[in-house]
């Protein structure tokens, strides 16, 4: 079966608690590109985990994105079936989340 292409999140303001943002389908997923952008002032961080957030889970560990600035990574991360995408902001309201990937 062919991967189909997939924005997995947003654009969306992240909360300032963990929050469940994709959760893979039976056959998998793959995320491929993340954009997180700061328009406001003051720079914030960002917490984004595989599974429920804790410390060994995460790919972005309290990250800083600076205020007024857009920070875009390619990534590769598979993800199996039921497996989640969680993540937060320092901040609610402040960054703006977009994930991009495949679903299989």
């Amino acid at each position: 079966m062919a991967a189909t292409p997939k924005r997995m999140v947003g654009p969306k303001q992240l909360a300032s608690s963990t929050t469940t943002e994709y959760t893979a389908p039976a056959a998998g997923a793959v995320i491929r590109y993340i954009r997180l952008s700061n328009p406001t002032a003051a720079d914030k961080t960002v917490t984004a985990s595989i599974g429920a957030d804790a410390a060994g889970v995460r790919f972005y560990d309290a990250y800083t994105i600076p205020a007024m600035s857009i920070f875009a990574e390619p990534v590769n991360i598979p993800m199996t079936n039921g497996e989640i995408l969680a993540m937060h902001c320092s901040a609610a309201t402040s960054v703006v989340a977009v994930v991009a990937g495949y679903e299989q």
